[in-house]
């Protein structure tokens, strides 16, 4: 079972989505295809995305689930005559703001980031640096990382470098661990000076055996048996060297970097 969801936002639409992952992820029958559709701020825009909508609806049979953050009441009243099951996440709370502080909302589209630029531009400056440093890329730029974490091939470590940097605005690195890694007593030669700064990750072979085989089925890559030797040596690896390390295998990526964030002693860099 698959249904379409809907971010629409006048700016990025990253708290939308953010939202909306985090209440769906409740339901764990359901696959969800989500669609972004950032910066929308005009009629036009809204028009075509009611066309989208409707056509979403007559394709799949079901309405389409719909989060939105427009600042605009006259362009959330249009977007709420789509065929869809929305939620308004401003509305929902700003009513009961007006009514508490006595003066009504603005509507000023992007008002979030005109109070905290350093917070948007720290998250920005984060995400960039896990991108730039993803999968063992960034070994000029080790010295800079708040973490680095290590693992094998699908543990979890770029999705949770990504959601470090957006959320607490770490500059989070990541390093996979290869066949021939596992054949030193030392850890790899690039993450060597920054011992310190090392988290490891690991997971179940059966459920890394799954994932790989999404990716490339039938392969030695995605064999159980070599998922089970790459997991027993990592985590041979990590054990031996004291290497502080975290079982991914039931954890969604909020637990997974806030264990990282407590082990590790990091600190928050945004508000």
């Amino acid at each position: 079972m698959q249904r379409t969801v809907f971010i629409v936002s006048d700016h990025t639409g990253l708290i939308a989505e953010s939202v909306a992952r985090s209440l769906l992820a409740q339901f764990e029958g359901v696959a969800f295809r989500y669609v972004m559709r950032p910066f929308t701020d005009s009629e036009e825009e809204v028009y075509e995305l009611l066309y989208e909508i409707n056509a979403t609806f007559e394709r799949e049979g079901v309405r389409p689930i719909v989060f939105s953050t427009l600042a605009n009441p006259a362009l959330n009243d249009q977007l709420k005559t789509a065929p869809a099951l929305h939620f308004d996440l401003f509305r929902t709370y700003l009513g009961e703001l007006e009514r508490e502080l006595g003066r009504p909302p603005t509507g000023r589209v992007g008002r979030l980031h005109s109070i905290s630029d350093r917070n948007y531009f720290a998250r920005i400056e984060a995400v960039d640096f896990a991108l730039a440093t993803d999968d063992g890329l960034g070994e000029r730029y080790y010295q800079m990382a708040d973490v680095i974490l290590v693992g094998v091939s699908r543990a979890g470590k770029t999705p949770t470098c990504l959601f470090l940097g957006m959320q607490y605005g770490i500059r989070a690195s990541n390093y996979p661990l290869a066949e021939a890694d596992f054949e030193r007593e030392a850890l790899p030669e690039p993450i060597r000076p920054y011992r310190q700064k090392v988290f490891g990750l690991t997971i179940q072979p059966f459920r890394l055996h799954q994932i790989r085989t999404q990716r490339k089925p039938g392969s030695r890559y995605a064999s159980l048996e070599q998922c089970e030797y790459e997991v027993r040596r990592a985590e041979q690896m990590f054990r031996r060297l004291g290497i502080r390390h975290f079982d991914t295998t039931s954890a969604s990526v909020e637990e997974i970097a806030a264990n990282i964030m407590q082990t590790a002693g990091l600190r928050r860099r945004i508000d």
